[in-house]
């Protein structure tokens, strides 16, 4: 779906990772010095992480997704009040918008991976911030971890500092890249290489978040984050001269 080739899925682990509350609280903590007033969620999925990340004192939380079903859940949260009244959900993707200079902040949590040209995507995305803005990506990590999972929830990839690196867009400064959820990272080796399943159980996924989790915030510091089962990078918009 979309002119940059987004990844068509069904959504189907979004249920399962939204109970994931201690992880989105741990990159939350990372990401939350690099949210602006003006905010631009790229697939928004059901809103689970934009009810971590979005406080509510934002000016416009903008949640951008091309499914409608998925989108007609987050109206929903919207208006019981689950998500912040901030919060303006928008179908389509991101080409759907005008490319104006319009955004303190432009998130893809665990999305740029299911995006097929992902170079073009973040350029398209760099011209819709404002200077001195942010682009935010998270994403799995390591191509020798690609597993079934990967494959039936639609990501064309995973990354490494390298190759993330390599798509800095024009214009933008890399002011952070690292690993995280080193725990994981070892989950994710024996879901590749041993257990082979296309989608993890809710109690894997509860003993991750429950149990591993906290560990991970410790042992990601103690390595560097030299590792983890995911990547994280921020980048800002450079002021025009």
């Amino acid at each position: 779906m979309g002119t940059l080739g987004l990844q068509a899925y069904p959504g189907m682990e979004l249920e399962i990772f939204a109970e994931a509350v201690r992880w989105k609280a741990c990159f939350g903590d990372f990401l939350k010095p690099y949210l602006g007033k003006r905010v631009l969620e790229v697939g928004a999925g059901l809103g689970a992480t934009t009810a971590v990340l979005c406080s509510g004192s934002e000016e416009e939380w903008w949640c951008l997704e091309p499914d409608a079903a998925l989108l007609a859940q987050v109206e929903t949260k919207i208006q019981r009040g689950d998500l912040p009244a901030c919060c303006r959900p928008v179908r389509g993707v991101l080409t759907d918008l005008p490319p104006l200079p319009q955004f303190d902040t432009i998130l893809y949590i665990d999305v740029l991976e299911h995006i097929e040209d992902d170079r073009a995507e973040l350029e398209a995305a760099a011209i819709r911030l404002q200077p001195r803005g942010h682009l935010i990506v998270l994403a799995p990590a390591f191509p020798a971890l690609y597993s079934p999972f990967d494959r039936a929830i639609g990501h064309y990839r995973r990354y490494t500092r390298a190759t993330l690196r390599a798509l800095t867009p024009a214009q933008t400064l890399l002011l952070q890249l690292r690993y995280l959820d080193s725990s994981g990272f070892f989950l994710s080796f024996a879901n590749r290489y041993l257990l082979r399943q296309a989608l993890p159980t809710r109690q894997q996924i509860l003993f991750w978040d429950r149990f591993l989790i906290p560990l991970t915030r410790l042992t990601d510091r103690l390595t560097g984050y030299a590792f983890g089962r995911s990547i994280v990078a921020v980048w800002e918009r450079i002021s025009p001269s």
